[in-house]
C-alpha cells in the first residue's frame, strides 16, 4: 500500500492531502471561486497556480496529492510539477477515472463532465492517465460510485482492475450522493478470486454531512485507507459562509472556520487522509492549521448540531452553480 509511506512521516500535516478539483479547470462549484481565482483563468495561469499550491503543500508536509481525469488539466499540471521534483519520492499520487471533462475550458458549458463507469471508459482513461503520470501513479479510483453504478457488478472490469493491482497499482473508489453508505458497503463486498478488490475509499464527510461515517469505519476495519473529500462542503464551512456555531468555535480557537471544519474530520479514528481543496496558498495555510486544533467535547457537541439530512445536503450541493 503506498499509504504506508505516510506512516513514517512525522509532520502534523502528513494526514492532510491536497485535492486538485478546484485548480485544474476554470469552472467549479466551490463558493467564493470568483474571488479566489480572479479573472485570469487561462491554462497557464491555473498551471502556475497549481504549481504554487503544490510547492506550498509539499513544503508544509503534505504528502498526498489527488487528481482526476475530469478535473480539467489537473493530471497534466501535476505531471509537470512531478517532473520538476524528481527527488520527491515520498509523495503518494492518486487519480480517478469514470468521468470525462467536457467543458473545453469554459465556465459556461452546459455539461462540465460526463459519467461512464464502463470497461471501455476505464481502458481509455487509464491510457490517458498513464501517458501523463506513468509510474508515479500510486492509486487509481473509480470516480463517484453510487449503489446503482455498473462498476459494482461488472466482473470483466473487476478482473482488469485486479490485474492492475497485481502489477502494483492500488485500486480504490470514491463515492457521492445521499446513499454513500450503501455504495461503500456494496464495494466492500466486491471480490476477485476470493480477495477484496478495493484498498481505498474516498467519500464526502464534513460537519454538515456525516451519514457515511459508520460505513467508513467499517471500511477502515476491513483494512481500507479512508480518504475524506469535501471536508469544507464546497465552501459552505469556510468564511464568510460558515454557520454561526462554527464561527463561534473558530473564534474560541483563534483559528479560521476552515481549520475547525477540517479538524472535525481529522478527529475521526478512521480518517486516513483528509483533503484540502484550497485554491490559494493562504487558504492552504489556514486549512493546514487543522492539524493542531484541539476541540473540546463541548465544542464538538455544538458543532454536531450542524448536521443535515443527507438528501437535503446533496440537493443543496446539486444546486450550487459552476462559477
Amino acid at each position: 500500500m503506498p499509504f504506508a509511506r505516510l506512516a513514517t512521516a512525522t509532520t502534523p500535516t502528513c494526514h492532510i492531502g491536497l485535492g486538485l478539483a478546484a485548480l485544474g479547470r476554470p469552472g467549479y462549484i466551490n463558493l467564493g471561486r470568483d474571488h479566489d481565482l480572479g479573472e485570469d483563468r487561462g491554462v497557464e495561469a491555473l498551471r502556475t497556480r497549481t504549481h504554487e499550491l503544490l510547492d506550498a503543500a509539499y513544503a508544509q508536509g503534505v504528502r498526498y496529492f489527488d487528481a482526476a481525469r475530469s478535473y480539467g488539466r489537473s493530471e497534466e499540471f501535476l505531471a509537470d510539477w512531478l517532473k520538476n521534483h524528481p527527488d520527491a519520492a515520498d509523495i503518494v499520487i492518486g487519480s480517478k477515472w469514470g468521468y470525462t471533462y467536457t467543458a473545453d475550458w469554459s465556465t459556461e458549458a452546459e455539461r462540465h463532465e460526463v459519467k461512464d463507469h464502463s470497461l471501455a471508459a476505464y481502458e481509455r482513461q487509464r491510457a490517458e492517465t498513464d501517458a501523463l503520470l506513468g509510474d508515479r501513479l500510486d492509486l487509481y479510483q473509480i470516480h463517484s460510485v453510487t449503489p446503482d453504478s455498473p462498476a459494482l457488478a461488472d466482473k470483466e472490469l473487476h478482473a482488469r482492475l485486479a490485474e492492475a493491482a497485481a502489477q502494483g497499482l492500488t485500486v480504490g473508489f470514491s463515492t457521492s450522493g445521499p446513499a454513500q453508505a450503501d455504495a461503500i458497503r456494496a464495494a466492500l463486498a466486491v471480490t476477485v478470486d476470493g480477495e477484496p478488490l478495493f484498498r481505498t475509499v474516498q467519500s464526502t464527510y464534513n460537519a454538515l454531512e456525516t451519514s457515511a461515517g459508520p460505513a467508513l469505519a467499517e471500511a477502515r476495519d476491513a483494512g481500507l485507507t479512508v480518504i475524506v473529500k469535501e471536508g469544507m462542503a464546497n465552501g459552505r464551512l469556510a468564511a464568510p459562509n460558515a454557520p454561526a456555531p462554527l464561527r463561534a468555535v473558530a473564534d474560541e480557537t483563534g483559528l479560521g472556520p476552515d481549520a475547525v471544519a477540517l479538524a472535525v474530520v481529522l478527529r475521526e479514528p478512521w480518517a486516513g487522509v483528509v483533503l484540502s481543496g484550497a485554491a490559494t496558498t493562504s487558504q492552504l495555510a489556514s486549512n493546514l492549521h487543522a492539524a493542531v486544533v484541539d476541540l473540546t467535547d463541548d465544542q464538538m457537541s455544538r458543532l454536531a448540531a450542524l448536521v443535515e439530512e443527507p438528501q437535503a445536503y446533496w440537493e443543496r450541493r446539486g444546486q450550487l452553480p459552476w462559477h
